[in-house]
């Protein structure tokens, strides 16, 4: 999915009567956001996603929107520097750079077998029982971050951070460092939650004329 990393969204009764200064055991606060996450039918935001590569020292900023419907939909659209697309049906996933006139069509792997933080995102997984939890150093001023690592070793990416509001545990940013030691963050603004997003806005139709690398057959 390219880096993609998409957030969970998130806010829990027991743990949103918390502060900074009693916050929860960390452990205490993934089972919490697993709860309250499992409530979220669908969201959307708009997001700006840095990313700086380790080995060639690349640096990326775009900026896009997300939308996602569990159980496994969603689409993301970079709508600058550079228009692009990755949208999940719940069975196909399909990546679309207009600029490669490409698509590349791959299969949703099974809940047990998500391997981004993106199809976390999407009801892919579990967040208290695939990973182990600790707090770290938040990026955003009176936020709380908690760094997520993956239980079981992952391809793509060694652990993400999350951070939400200390109050109503709403996200704020979600990075992550992938296997080769680069760093994603996004951004996230403009949160809605339970709007009754509808099958159709995952619907991907091949544009006229590209490529078309399909890996599901």
């Amino acid at each position: 999915m390219r880096f993609l990393v998409l957030a969970i969204v998130l806010a829990s009764t027991s743990v949103a009567s918390s502060t900074a200064q009693t916050r929860p055991p960390a452990d205490v606060l993934a089972r919490s956001l697993q709860q309250r996450y499992q409530g979220i039918r669908d969201f959307s935001a708009s997001f700006v996603h840095t990313y700086r590569g380790a080995v060639l020292k690349t640096q990326a900023k775009e900026q896009g929107t997300v939308v996602v419907k569990k159980p496994g939909m969603m689409r993301f659209v970079y709508t600058a520097p550079e228009k692009k697309e990755f949208v999940s049906d719940g069975r196909k996933i399909y990546s679309y750079i207009p600029q490669d006139r490409q698509v590349i069509v791959s299969p949703v792997p099974p809940d047990n077998q998500a391997s981004t933080p993106a199809l976390f995102l999407a009801g892919k997984g579990d967040i208290s029982r695939d990973f182990t939890a600790a707090y770290v150093d938040s990026p955003v001023a009176g936020a709380l971050a908690v760094k997520l690592t993956p239980k079981r070793e992952e391809p793509e990416y060694e652990y993400f951070v999350l951070t939400v509001d200390p109050v109503s545990l709403q996200w704020r940013a979600l990075a992550t460092k992938d296997r080769q030691g680069g760093e994603s963050t996004l951004i996230f603004s403009n949160l809605k939650e339970n709007q009754g997003v509808s099958d159709n806005e995952f619907a991907f139709r091949i544009p006229r004329g590209v490529d078309v690398i399909d890996g599901t057959r």
